[in-house]
């Protein structure tokens, strides 16, 4: 598998198999932020640190039991993106994950690392052997980065959801296919190196 080239200040792309306290903090703070900015991602403002970590804890108790991955984006300040891979799914869906709560701190945003860190989500799907990925986003922005990484474009549903100062949004549905890359394919930009 051809890697990218990283430059010095790039983020580092993690997959965690434990969540540490300061992990926990961090993924909260960039929770926080993105309900503060506006993120229709299941909760409202103002949202309480201590709800955001009992969110995490939730996750990791997923992660420790295989039912999730979770992976993180790290710069030089500590973790400024997340993404996860529901791999639990009902047994007649094996073949399927759904990608949730992918996240990016608005300080660290316009830098590639929302397109990263689907990059990796997608080869940890591949590791698990699921060929399908689905995921729905509030965000048009989130929409241009899906549909620029190769996700396919289903639907909107309106009035799906709140956004967190109030007020339905719809939510927008995406699938992707993953189909095995064989050498000297080239099916866009190469995943990035998870650690």
């Amino acid at each position: 598998m051809n890697m990218p080239t990283l430059t010095a200040d790039a983020p580092r792309i993690r997959l965690l198999s434990t969540v540490t306290g300061t992990q926990l903090q961090g993924l909260a703070a960039v929770l926080a932020d993105c309900v503060e900015g506006g993120a229709s991602v299941s909760f409202m403002q103002p949202l309480a640190e201590e709800r955001a970590q009992a969110f995490w804890r939730h996750v990791a108790d997923g992660v420790a039991r295989g039912e999730r991955a979770l992976l993180v984006a790290e710069d030089a300040e500590g973790i400024v993106g997340t993404v996860q891979l529901v791999l639990a799914q009902p047994e007649n869906q094996p073949h399927r994950a759904e990608v949730s709560k992918m996240l990016v701190h608005r300080r660290a945003r316009r830098k590639g690392i929302g397109a990263l860190l689907m990059q990796a989500a997608e080869q940890v799907a591949r590791e698990h052997g699921k060929t399908l990925l689905v995921l729905d986003t509030s965000s048009a922005e989130a929409e241009r980065l899906y549909a620029r990484v190769g996700w396919t474009r289903v639907g909107a549903i309106p009035g799906f959801a709140l956004l967190p100062q109030g007020g339905l949004c719809a939510t927008t549905f995406f699938y992707r296919e993953l189909i095995e890359q064989g050498p000297g394919s080239d099916h866009g930009a190469a995943a990035p190196q998870v650690r």
